[in-house]
């Protein structure tokens, strides 16, 4: 019987598996996904080239490509140009079939072009890991064959898996459809769980969406990164430099006037203010919805699904939901005020034509008139809202 170098016990061959296929995400996570793609820190020529050539060991991903891809993601995400959202092709396709629209992506030129910028173009890069990325994982195969005989076949079936199916799949689709968020951005990125270690850390995908050029991914006191661990280690040995994290939300004393320093601390931390904004007026509108569902038998199984409406943009509504909000507030006058003022709220950082003392008056009226509403949840919230730094 055809055996190879070594004989090991089956736990070893497991965890030869586990380690390999460990290493390959953690490559995926801080070279390809925070240096590469987002430039969140800087990698020592030393550990970006290892992470280099151990991708193209065992995967075959050409960097460029997958930079490229993924800044498009976030340049068109949930749009028909996404190269990968379950929203456009379905969570089915983008879980089982995410290699697929990789693939078909990275033969898009325009693609490349616009998107892949300042990825490695050194010869190694052109003559080898670019030119014959399939040659990569072929050694991997018949390295495993040799070491450990005909199971090192299996072993290369997984770690060919891994990252296709975690990476492509489980991230790209679990990670726009299931699980929780702590910001509410534009798009429907969820955080699948919040210990990231079986997928380096990418489990936190809402976090990452928030705060795209954030080399941490984790951002509650309960949430786990190991990426973010694995980055901290290589920043000790000199091998990595950390550009940019999320912020980190400051309180000061309160302005009695707003200022450009309260505006930008206004912009930085929108998402938090959009959360603490949605706490502040939770009880307010429900109150407010219970009374009117009161009156209105029937129609309170339709309300309940508009208890959601604090944490969205009336854009990212469905247009039953939508309608159906914009009939309810009309009638109300507490909840017309407070959907208005949020909506009001997100306008200060959307508009890219004002200018900055535009921005500043607006920001001005909106607390006067917040504070001068009459909802006393409103004028509290307004108050703290200029204690921002």
């Amino acid at each position: 019987m055809l055996s190879g170098i070594l004989d090991l016990p089956w736990w070893g061959y497991v965890v030869i598996v586990l380690v390999s296929t460990h290493i390959t995400i953690a490559a995926v996570t801080i070279f390809l996904h925070r240096h590469q793609a987002h430039r969140a820190l800087e990698l020592h020529p030393v550990a970006s080239h290892f992470f280099r050539f151990w991708l193209w060991f065992t995967t075959g991903m050409v960097t460029r490509e997958w930079a490229a891809i993924h800044r498009k993601h976030h340049a068109k995400c949930e749009t028909a140009e996404d190269p990968h959202s379950p929203m456009i092709y379905g969570i089915r396709k983008v879980l089982l079939e995410g290699t697929e629209l990789y693939r078909a992506e990275s033969k898009n030129r325009d693609t490349m072009e616009r998107y892949g910028h300042g990825t490695p173009d050194d010869w190694i890069e052109r003559n080898l890991y670019a030119k014959y990325s399939s040659y990569g994982c072929t050694t991997l195969l018949v390295t495993l064959l040799v070491l450990f005989g005909p199971i090192g076949a299996t072993m290369w079936a997984v770690q060919m898996l891994w990252i296709p199916f975690f990476a492509a799949g489980v991230v790209n689709g679990v990670g726009h459809y299931w699980g929780y968020r702590n910001f509410h951005s534009s798009d429907t990125s969820k955080n699948i769980v919040p210990w990231g270690i079986l997928i380096g850390g990418e489990e936190l995908h809402n976090n990452h969406h928030a705060y795209a050029t954030s080399a941490k991914l984790s951002n509650k006191w309960y949430e786990f990164d190991i990426g973010w661990l694995y980055i901290r280690m290589l920043a000790l040995l000199g091998l990595a430099q950390v550009k940019k994290v999320a912020p980190r939300a400051k309180l000061a004393a309160a302005r009695p006037q707003c200022d450009a320093e309260l505006l930008q601390a206004v912009i930085t931390h929108r998402y938090d203010v959009l959360a603490r904004y949605a706490s502040a007026l939770k009880k307010t509108w429900r109150s407010e919805l219970r009374a009117l569902r009161t009156s209105a038998a029937g129609r309170a199984g339709e309300w309940r699904k508009l208890k959601r409406w604090l944490h969205l943009d009336t854009a990212a509504m469905p247009e039953p939901e939508r309608a159906r909000l914009s009939e309810t507030v009309k009638s109300n006058r507490v909840l017309a005020t407070v959907h208005s003022m949020r909506e009001e709220l997100t306008q200060i950082w959307a508009r890219s034509s004002a200018s900055r003392d535009q921005l500043v008056r607006q920001l001005e009226d909106w607390c006067r008139r917040a504070e001068a509403s009459g909802i006393d949840a409103l004028e509290q919230f307004s108050r703290r809202l200029r204690c921002y730094a």
